[in-house]
């Protein structure tokens, strides 16, 4: 117990000295998922343990911060976190996802060099253990197109705040040459920048393997300031937008468990009802690629609402059995 909590504090620290504007006592609460006494305590702790800490006023509350950072001692990563890191790199990688793979295997070496000699030693043997003992498994799908000059024209362009031009092969004028005004990036089975163009207030979503010859234009283009790229990724099922639905589905009592441990939707609520069956509740658009989704439930699964999603789910199997039966 007493290591756990020193081990805890130690998080703490990290966080405080990490945190170039500081932490309040509530965000030290919810970051160390406890209340807000046991987080006071904590933090008096830390203090004790390292009194270059200090306390900036930000009415009506204060913030914490380590300024000076950790000293090495503190800082040195455990085998399973640099396996951790080295498992993500290697996701990446399996899935096509190259710049992403490239950049963690590159903050790997950076770690590793850090590490003073005997550090290195006698961290290297259990990471290179740990990492023959897990596996990544590949699933079917589409190879994310992660080209290096484009994520990096799109991550300036949304750092500076600029625009960016590009010709876009796809949609119904092919070639077309685009001025948007970027937004972010939505990573998943394909990759996505989402932006907005022209006067138009609704954000459209661009495939970046169909972008060529993206150039960053010199013209400021900040997003509107009440935009969220995460409520704008959790408003659809996937990545398709369009008409917003209610979506309510029940999963038969044998596959009840595995309903509890699913995730549909980021919004969806989850009941379980007095004969064992789940009901999944939750609003988005792109009923097609939910409809595809539920292919893989089978007859475990009902779609109660909306109709439209089982309009579209029985059209799906008609054409999948016509093009299998007899």
């Amino acid at each position: 117990m007493r290591h756990d909590k020193a081990t805890r504090l130690l998080d703490l620290a990290r966080m405080l000295a990490g945190s170039s504007e500081g932490m309040t006592l509530d965000e030290m609460a919810r970051a160390m998922d406890v209340g807000r006494r046991t987080a006071e305590r904590m933090r008096d702790a830390v203090w004790a343990a390292f009194p270059q800490m200090e306390a900036i006023e930000d009415p009506p509350t204060k913030r914490f911060r380590i300024p000076s950072g950790l000293d090495s001692l503190f800082q040195t990563p455990t085998a399973e976190e640099l396996a951790a890191l080295r498992t993500a790199a290697d996701s990446y990688a399996a899935a096509g996802a190259d710049a992403r793979a490239a950049a963690l295997y590159a903050l790997e070496r950076k770690l590793l060099s850090a590490l003073r000699g005997a550090a290195r030693r006698r961290v290297a043997p259990d990471v290179e253990a740990l990492v023959q003992a897990e596996t990544i498994a590949v699933h079917a799908g589409p190879r994310p197109f992660e080209d290096e000059q484009v994520l990096a024209a799109i991550r300036t362009a949304v750092k500076s705040l600029q625009a960016v031009s590009f010709r876009y092969q796809g949609g119904g004028t092919p070639g077309r040459v685009r001025e948007v005004t970027p937004l972010g990036i939505l990573f998943g089975r394909s990759n996505y920048l989402v932006a907005l163009e022209g006067s138009n207030p609704r954000p459209r979503s661009w495939r970046l393997d169909r972008i060529h010859d993206i150039a960053v234009l010199d013209r400021p283009a900040p997003p509107p300031a009440d935009f969220s790229l995460q409520a704008f990724a959790d408003e659809s099922f996937g990545i398709y937008h369009g008409e917003m639905y209610d979506v309510v589905l029940r999963i038969r009592p044998d596959r009840a468990a595995d309903a509890l441990r699913w995730r549909f939707h980021s919004n969806q609520t989850v009941t379980q009802e007095a004969d064992g069956s789940v009901i999944v509740a939750f609003r988005a658009s792109g009923m097609l690629e939910l409809s595809w989704h539920l292919f893989t439930w089978a007859d475990a699964v009902e779609i109660v609402s909306p109709p439209a999603l089982k309009a579209m789910m029985v059209e799906e199997l008609k054409t999948a059995l016509k093009a299998h039966a007899g």
